[in-house]
């Protein structure tokens, strides 16, 4: 049997991170549930057009996806349905993850993010950061 190369715990969003197209759409249904609750939804939407940047490296897609594979898994260490708790988990994952590659976060990634939050999220197109990069 496999292990993860990030320790127990980690094989579900290892395997998940391997399929961008999934990532994406199960994000965006997570995502629009919960925003409201997330103290770091900017960071958040951030890392997910940085893991989908083409021009962002291949291992920092890498990374940057099986944290976003993380937040998306329907089972967690701390479940998200609890008050206050339920995040921190998918928090310290996701900020790890940042730090590591931080660099590569762009203030075009940033201010996509924003952009996004400012918009709302039911308005928020999943594929508009794509569209945009391939045009210019």
């Amino acid at each position: 049997m496999a292990t993860s190369e990030h320790g127990v715990g980690f094989e579900p969003a290892d395997r998940l991170a391997q399929d961008r197209d999934s990532v994406r759409r199960r994000f965006w249904i997570k995502f629009k549930k919960v925003v409201a609750q997330l103290p770091f939804a900017e960071d958040l939407l951030a890392a997910y057009y940085c893991a989908f940047d083409r021009q962002t490296p291949r291992h920092v897609q890498v990374a940057l996806l099986a944290a976003l594979a993380y937040f998306v898994l329907p089972f967690d260490f701390m479940p998200d349905m609890l008050p206050i708790l339920g995040f921190t988990d998918d928090a310290a994952v996701l900020a790890a993850a940042i730090r590591m590659v931080a660099g590569n976060i762009t203030s075009e990634h940033r201010e996509a993010a924003r952009a996004a939050l400012k918009r709302g999220v039911e308005a928020a197109d999943p594929s508009a950061w794509s569209s945009q990069k391939q045009q210019a």
